[in-house]
């Protein structure tokens, strides 16, 4: 009966790496895989200026057409900007590797750290807010958003390590399904309305009682954080000059013409949304109570309402834009699920984080990248108890920190491109637009920056600014091990394999059995200067018992019994190592060690714990190499069990 691998049947069958290019992208995929993110973050940017405004009561609603023509600016200025890194840097890598060769190597990993909590960020961010949706449509659902929450990070983390090209059709769907959806909303709407419909939001009615007076300075940063809040709608655009790599050729144009594609997207999602709340008279709050309601109460989302109010009695819509935007929100988190571990990929490639991040796994995807970002994302949620009021505060410093190094490293690039004499005179009237287009990028996400820390900085954003320089001093740490382990394996010019002078074996004995008589076997066909077996004893009796049977089976080979009246075993062995050790003074001395190797996963801990550790005491013991011995259980054969199929340690 063929065994079923659990692991093929999640992820798929491996792929050969002769086929990596049949992984890459059009430009139809690229777009769901890559701009998920900043596309989905217009469900909610909108909501976040008027949570902010409603500090202020109702009077301060008007502000938020202020903020949201600002971050259309902004916005545009950033995909303008990023369209530059796409053309000038083809091999990817984005913020990380622009800094590195343009600003110095701690700004690099100033950026790689910002990208790396921000990508954590996304994933969670994304998926809470479509959990959000959902219980907007069911409300019965609004208990269980932690576990849901789990569930799909789950199934995403499953979906990438299916493979990038799969996960982007399924992906395309839900991505493709509400930009339609978004704007067939915006149509019904204006037909309403230029009908002579008068459309106002279910909470149009309800009071919002201000926290405060808000004048003068008050007023100013409260503007200012509203506009910081609705700055989560450039979340993201940085992703597809992260992934210029995963596209198909000609990778820098397809990339930059993806980029434009959703920018434009964007832009006109995220006003026509704000124009349609300010016009519903959308009330929105983070405390139910602010809005006369309470406490407890359930509350729809700003695009909920938005949807309801639109459709009317079209219900099969409002449902069909709330499983949309649900679909969307928790699948932007892809857009992380691409960039964290492609940057992690890059960043172990130049030793700065574990090597296990290069590697692809045999669905050609960074597997361990992956498993990394759902384990990190799913334990924010599960600490912030799923609640997008808690997250979204620590939302965006990163990526802002990223954009600002990356356009000021581009000026730089730009600006040295312009000294080099090599540069086709015709050619430099393009630079220095681009030049213009990047410093006016670097300046804008500069002045932001500053914004978003003054205003969210109490709020939560604190936790950002001290993750981002721990995974800082984490990253200078790993490249400080990785140097110190090249300096200390590094072998002289003309420098050969030297023989040990003498070579002792030990083979480690408990009882005799198979096991036993293979290990030995194998230390025979060693060839050693001295072969002695090695057992412990806890009584006489014992001894005996051993070195009887042993007569019949090893007569030729020394064996030695320890005895150990605190029937201890580690301890006896680990003593008589070192005292062989500094009495012969060998050059190697090879511990062997038999091993039953089991085939199911309950029969683990029934078997070898001594071994493990034995095994782990020697390895820190100078002149002692340890050799496992495997034998095979009946589970363990070929075409039965669970597919464990090796040795406990």
């Amino acid at each position: 009966m063929r065994r079923i691998n659990a692991k093929r049947v999640l992820v798929g069958e491996p792929l050969d790496t002769a086929r990596l290019g049949e992984t890459l992208l059009p430009k139809r995929l690229a777009l769901p895989i890559f701009c998920s993110d900043p596309l989905s973050s217009v469900a909610y940017a909108t909501e976040e200026i008027l949570l902010t405004l409603a500090l202020g009561g109702v009077a301060l609603l008007h502000l938020a057409w202020y903020a949201a023509a600002a971050i259309v600016f902004l916005l545009v200025v950033v995909v303008a900007s990023y369209r530059q890194t796409c053309h000038a840097y083809p091999g990817g890598g984005g913020a990380y590797v622009v800094s590195a060769e343009n600003l110095g190597q701690s700004a690099a990993l100033t950026a790689a750290s910002a990208l790396l909590v921000d990508y954590v960020l996304t994933v969670a961010v994304s998926v809470v807010s479509g959990v959000a949706a959902i219980t907007s449509a069911v409300p019965a659902l609004n208990d269980h958003q932690v576990a849901l929450s789990v569930a799909f990070v789950v199934l995403l983390t499953l979906m990438n390590l299916r493979g990038v090209r799969e996960s982007g059709r399924v992906f395309a769907v839900p991505t493709y399904g509400f930009v339609l959806v978004i704007y067939l909303m915006f149509a019904v709407a204006a037909v309403r309305i230029g009908t002579g419909d008068t459309i106002r939001a279910e909470s149009a009615t309800l009071p919002i009682t201000a926290d405060g007076t808000y004048t003068g300075i008050a007023l100013v940063l409260l503007a200012m954080r509203a506009f910081a809040s609705g700055c989560t709608a450039l979340t993201g655009v940085e992703a597809i000059s992260n992934g210029v790599p995963a596209f198909r050729e000609p990778k820098s144009r397809n990339a930059a013409t993806t980029l434009a594609a959703m920018g434009a997207l964007a832009v006109t999602m995220f006003m026509g949304i704000t124009v349609l709340a300010m016009v519903y008279e959308v009330h929105v709050a983070a405390d139910p109570t602010q809005l006369g309601l309470p406490r407890g109460t359930p509350m729809s989302t700003a695009l909920a309402q938005i949807g309801r109010a639109t459709f009317g009695d079209l219900h099969v819509l409002f449902y069909l834009l709330q499983a949309v935007t649900a679909g969307v929100l928790v699948l932007a988190a892809n857009t992380a699920f691409n960039g964290f571990p492609m940057l992690a990929s890059i960043l172990a490639r130049d030793r700065y984080a574990p090597r296990q991040l290069y590697n692809r796994g045999d669905r050609l995807v960074y597997s361990n990248g992956i498993v990394l970002l759902a384990l990190a994302a799913i334990a924010l949620i599960v600490a912030f108890d799923a609640q997008l009021t808690r997250l979204i505060q620590l939302y965006i410093i990163g990526v802002f920190v990223s954009f600002t190094l990356s356009q000021a490293g581009m000026v730089r690039h730009w600006r040295r491109e312009l000294a080099s004499p090599a540069t086709p005179r015709e050619e430099r009237i393009h630079i220095h637009r681009r030049l213009a287009i990047n410093a006016v990028g670097a300046t804008l996400t500069a002045l932001v920056l500053v914004i978003v820390l003054i205003t969210k900085f109490t709020h939560g954003a604190w936790l950002v600014c001290i993750a981002m320089p721990v995974l800082f001093l984490g990253m200078k740490g790993v490249r400080r091990h990785y140097d110190t382990v090249t300096r200390q394996v590094a072998v002289p010019a003309g420098a050969h394999p030297r023989k040990p002078a003498r070579h002792h074996v030990l083979v480690l004995v408990s009882s005799v059995h198979a096991p036993t008589l293979k290990a030995l076997g194998y230390a025979q066909a060693l060839h050693p200067d001295t072969l002695t077996a090695v057992s412990v004893a806890a009584d006489e009796d014992d001894m005996r018992r051993l070195s009887e049977t042993w007569a019949d089976h090893a007569p030729g080979i020394s064996l030695k019994v320890l005895h150990s009246p605190y029937r201890e075993v580690v301890g006896p062995v680990m003593a008589h190592i070192q005292e062989l050790a500094a009495a012969d003074g060998t050059d190697v001395l090879s511990v062997v060690i038999p091993e039953y190797v089991v085939g199911h996963w309950w029969e683990q801990p029934l078997h070898n714990q001594n071994a493990l550790r034995l095994k782990t005491r020697l390895l820190f013991t100078p002149g002692v190499a340890v050799i496992d011995v495997p034998y095979l259980l009946e589970s363990a054969k070929a075409g039965e069990g669970d597919g464990v199929g090796m040795p406990v340690r």
